[in-house]
């Protein structure tokens, strides 16, 4: 006995044990565990999939909203019958209702002419679109631009800088070495601003397309390079979302982030409620007809055939004859069987008002109350036998074979 409950006791600390190891695992792979891990999964790869979308979005959003910070063009003089002139394609860089400054640079030699012409006037102006391509020759811009809407146009002047004989001179003899090596040359920068703050209308026909640009001087000019700078003067949102950058990215891409994943949630929630409604009126529907089919299949219990039912006998009472010297059979209506019924329970309670009175009763002394006894015994004896027959010939012949015990009874008295 001691080995056998030292073996119970150590398989019992054993089973414990595992159980107690095997319990985290167990809840760790239970049903709400995995719903929980299943859960989790979607849930990151739909945070990561939004992050995606609300980083494209933010990008397409900003290519939109934020126009070209600067557009530079050049522009190519033609020389020959009146004043240098030329046009230059600005292409479709520029949006409107937002402000822009305009400026011109010149790059001019130190000619003798060009210091000779002193003041000189620039004449900028800004076409509205015509062409549509962005391969027209410079006489196909002049074309062009003879049939173009003037947008805006401004003129300004232009001087080279004044440098005395002595200062140039000095000048020229301690940058020799820096000539001679081509590290610099004689030559000088003009930045001339011609637009401030100039805004168009919306409208793609209000937008320019062409700037047209015309040097006028009383003296011939040489210039190395002349071209157009145009910059976007940022304001309110724009000048944040472009001077903080990573901060507006932050920002917007994270709103953009968590309505998406609002959004998602409440349809994922939607369709969740949906979804189980329609499972709760499938299970409701399936209830309701196995509650059909089972009444259903009630009642037809009920339509079959039962013999000791008294609903399936006819009104009318009915005797067939048998052989012998038998008893013919007698079969009873429905009538009868209701009589009969009503009158075994009349019979059944007088029996019981007849026991309880009994029961009360005085009995009587000497022969008399053995007469009774004996008349009791046989009355209850006969009333245990006349539960043979159902027939109303049987409840007959029961009542003829009890007057004949009575009559017996009395003539041994």
């Amino acid at each position: 006995m001691g080995d056998s409950d030292t073996a119970w006791r150590a398989r019992e600390v054993v089973h414990r044990a595992v159980d107690t190891a095997l319990t985290p695992i167990h809840a760790a792979i239970s049903k709400p565990a995995l719903r929980a891990y299943l859960g989790t999964l979607l849930f990151t790869a739909a945070s990561l999939i939004l992050i995606a979308v609300s980083s494209l979005a933010y990008g397409i959003f900003y290519y939109n909203y934020i126009p070209q910070i600067g557009v530079e063009r050049v522009i190519h003089l033609q020389f020959g019958n009146g004043h240098p002139q030329g046009i230059a394609y600005l292409s479709t860089s520029l949006v409107s209702a937002q402000p822009y400054d305009v400026s011109l640079y010149l790059h001019l030699p130190r000619t003798p002419s060009n210091i000779a012409a002193g003041n000189f006037m620039l004449d900028v102006t800004l076409l509205a679109p015509t062409a549509k391509s962005s391969t027209l020759s410079n006489l196909e811009y002049v074309t062009a631009s003879l049939n173009s809407t003037v947008l805006a146009r401004s003129r300004r002047p232009a001087i080279l800088t004044y440098v005395s004989p002595l200062v140039d001179a000095a000048s020229t003899l301690s940058g020799i070495p820096f000539y001679v090596l081509g590290w610099k040359i004689e030559s000088e920068v003009l930045t001339i601003p011609v637009f401030e703050s100039v805004e168009f209308p919306k409208g793609w026909m209000n937008v320019p397309r062409f700037v047209r640009v015309v040097v006028e001087a009383d003296e011939k000019m040489q210039f190395y390079e002349v071209g157009v700078k145009i910059v976007s003067r940022f304001g309110g949102l724009r000048w944040i979302i472009y001077n903080h950058r990573i901060l507006s990215y932050l920002f917007f891409t994270s709103t953009f982030w968590t309505c998406s994943m609002l959004s998602t949630l409440l349809a994922w929630f939607v369709l969740g409620s949906f979804f189980s409604g329609d499972q709760e009126g499938n299970v409701k529907k399936e209830e309701v007809k196995d509650e059909g089919e089972t009444i259903k299949a009630e009642d037809e219990d009920d339509d079959h055939f039962d013999p000791f039912s008294t609903e399936d006998l006819s009104d009318t009472s009915r005797s067939f004859p048998t052989l012998g010297r038998q008893m013919p059979l007698h079969f009873s209506s429905r009538r009868d069987s209701v009589r009969r019924g009503q009158g075994k329970e009349e019979d059944r309670i007088k029996r019981e008002e007849d026991n309880i009175m009994a029961s009360t009763s005085i009995q009587p002394l000497g022969a008399e109350a053995d007469d009774e006894d004996d008349d009791d015994e046989v009355g209850v004896r006969l009333w245990r036998d006349s539960g043979i027959g159902t027939s109303i010939e049987e409840t007959d012949r029961r009542s003829n074979v009890q007057r004949r015990q009575r009559s017996l009874l009395g003539s041994h008295k």
